[in-house]
Formats: C-alpha cells, sequence, structure tokens
C-alpha cells in the first residue's frame, strides 16, 4: 500500500552550518515501527537527489517516536554564506513530508495506516 508520510508524521527542519537536519516524528506510536524500516537513509537521499551534494546519515530515536536525518552539503555553504532563498533549510520539513512510502499491505493494516489517495 503506498502511504503518504504527510499522514503518518510531521517534521521539524533546520540548519547547522551546510547541513539541514530534518526530523521526522510519528503522529501514533504505533507508527514509529513503519518509519523505521520504511523510512532510510537511501529514500530520503533519492528524495533530495539534486538538492543536496552530500550523503544522508540517519539516527533513530525510539523514545520520541522520531527519525533524525542530516542532509550534508544541502545548504550551499550555510545561512551566512548561501545565497539559495532557504539558507536555514527550514523547507526541507515540508519537503520530506511529500515522500510516498511503500509499505506491504499486511503491514499496513496491521498498524492501521491511511492509503494514500488514489493519483
Amino acid at each position: 500500500m503506498r502511504v503518504r508520510l504527510l499522514d503518518i508524521a510531521h517534521a521539524r527542519s533546520g540548519d547547522k552550518g551546510d547541513t539541514a537536519n530534518v526530523g521526522v516524528i510519528a503522529l501514533r506510536p504505533e507508527w514509529y515501527p513503519v518509519l523505521e524500516r520504511h523510512l532510510t537513509a537511501d529514500v530520503v537521499a533519492a528524495h533530495y537527489r539534486g538538492q543536496i551534494t552530500g550523503p544522508v546519515d540517519r539516527f533513530e530515536l525510539p523514545n520520541l517516536g522520531a527519525l533524525n536525518f542530516l542532509l550534508h552539503g544541502a545548504l550551499d555553504g550555510g545561512g551566512t554564506l548561501s545565497l539559495k532563498t532557504d539558507a536555514q533549510g527550514k523547507v526541507f520539513s515540508t519537503s520530506v513530508l511529500r515522500l510516498v512510502l511503500d509499505v506491504p499491505d499486511a503491514e499496513a493494516a496491521a498498524a492501521a495506516l491511511p492509503a494514500a489517495p488514489a493519483a
């Protein structure tokens, strides 16, 4: 089943130098394992391909039901150097919520995940 990240999580983002961080927090505790299994660093890196120049690191925060991603090379040098419109990386949180995850039907049903609207 296709599941929009927007329907199962919220996100926050910010910056530190040339690295943006994006925190993705499950809206329900039972949805965190789905994020943990399917929202990988590779999935996030593919989502931001062409926008970031470095790797993506993922950190798990199960006590918060959250994942934190560091997007290296995301800010063209950082807030004081960058000519990007969003030099502090605030829009990365909105962007990550546009991801759609492919979750096996049985797993999605067991977690009562909302299905993405038909395209």
